[in-house]
């Protein structure tokens, strides 16, 4: 704006600010590009779920256009995404979201990765947030660990982020909807039913750029999310409970197959194989926000980079690291971040102040004779009620 003033006060310079914008900014240098680490899962193993903005539909009451809202999650293997669209949110339609895609993927994934919105976190924490305690009970439900971003990180879940962006720009660029459950099926499929009638859509939204799902191509992996080998098709490696009007926090091995049926009473859950009936499972049912597993379904062999982290906890101090080690044996998927939190402390404060450390009081010593000891004659004087007079012996006791 000044070398536009400028321009026109000097040099009487016609033309608008905006010419002047235009021409500084191809002036500008762009920035050099960010390195950021790319993060390679087992299949099955994450997940990672957002918001977008969604299409424009009427609303039945009001029968007027409103904005939807987006919700995807993708798998962070295979890349296989599951959209849905909803009115509005809140902790209970979150929760929902959440269930009716794992049944749309036949099982749930083992991490799911999450913004700090209000609907899944109460308070954001690196290493230890607060959860929704809805959202925490439905994950305990399918035996799923939700793991926040860093506020105002989002890279961390950059797939589901460019999932949003290309349906956005693809099957739902420029449109407008008479019902909800048309846009369902368009954000679904990924393809136009037919011509957009020009009312509805602007002339960008009419090219054939729109291309279905099936030719997406991933850029990290150049390949269609169903075009990946069987393994990598299976969704999800833990097994998907069946619904119930009360989340229960019973454990679903990570073995079982993702049709694993279970049954059981008031006080039991039980995973039957749904080939043979037999019994593969049997747990107690838990208290909201808890859970229980068999030690025979944790994995054999930490990974390297968590033995790592037990190792730089023990270097700290003896009882630190028999704290990390515990902890990473009670819950190893949510004790990594608590680990972290005990190392920072001892980095920001010193291995010292940290109270786990706990050292011997030196032993006390008896003195008779100290600058701070004061004589027993004061004690006397003041006790007979008068002054200390010169010529007093200091040594003598009453």
């Amino acid at each position: 704006m000044a070398i536009w003033q400028d321009l026109v006060d000097r040099h009487g310079f016609a033309a608008g600010y905006a010419s002047v914008m235009r021409f500084v900014r191809r002036l500008r240098r762009r920035p050099a590009p960010e390195a950021c680490a790319t993060i390679t899962t087992a299949p099955g193993e994450e997940a990672q779920v957002d918001y977008g903005e969604g299409p424009m539909v009427r609303h039945p009451t009001t029968g007027k256009y409103r904005r939807t809202r987006l919700f995807l999650l993708t798998l962070g293997y295979s890349r296989k995404s599951v959209r849905l669209l909803t009115w509005q949110s809140s902790a209970t339609i979150w929760a929902q979201l959440h269930e009716t895609a794992f049944r749309r993927l036949g099982g749930a994934p083992t991490v799911v990765i999450l913004d700090n919105l209000r609907e899944g976190v109460l308070r954001p924490d690196i290493y230890d947030p607060t959860l929704n305690p809805l959202y925490r009970d439905v994950l305990a439900h399918y035996g799923v660990t939700a793991l926040p971003c860093r506020v105002g990180d989002p890279d961390r879940k950059g797939k589901v982020e460019a999932g949003i962006g290309y349906t956005q720009r693809t099957p739902l660029k420029g449109l407008r909807f008479e019902r909800l459950e048309k846009a369902r099926s368009t954000s679904i499929t990924g393809t136009r039913a037919g011509p957009t009638p020009a009312s509805t859509a602007p002339p960008s939204a009419r090219s054939p750029r729109c291309l279905p799902r099936s030719a997406r191509i991933s850029g990290r992996s150049r390949r269609r999310p169903s075009a990946t080998t069987p393994s990598a098709r299976a969704p999800c490696t833990s097994t998907a409970a069946s619904r119930s009007p009360r989340p229960t926090t019973a454990s679903r091995p990570a073995a079982l197959a993702p049709r694993s049926r279970s049954s059981g009473d008031a006080r039991t859950v039980r995973i039957l194989d749904p080939r043979t009936g037999a019994l593969l499972r049997e747990h107690e049912r838990q208290h909201p926000g808890q859970y229980r597993e068999d030690p025979d379904d944790r994995p054999r062999r930490t990974p390297p980079s968590t033995l790592q982290l037990l190792a730089r906890a023990a270097a700290v101090g003896p009882h630190v690291g028999q704290l990390a080690t515990t902890l990473h044996a009670d819950d190893p998927l949510r004790a990594i971040r608590r680990i972290q939190g005990l190392l920072a402390l001892a980095r920001t404060y010193g291995p010292a102040p940290v109270a786990l450390e706990r050292h011997p009081p030196a032993p006390l010593t008896l003195r008779q004779v100290d600058p701070l000891i004061r004589q027993l004659t004061l004690y006397r004087d003041l006790l007979q009620g008068r002054a200390p007079q010169e010529g007093d012996d200091d040594d003598a006791t009453p």
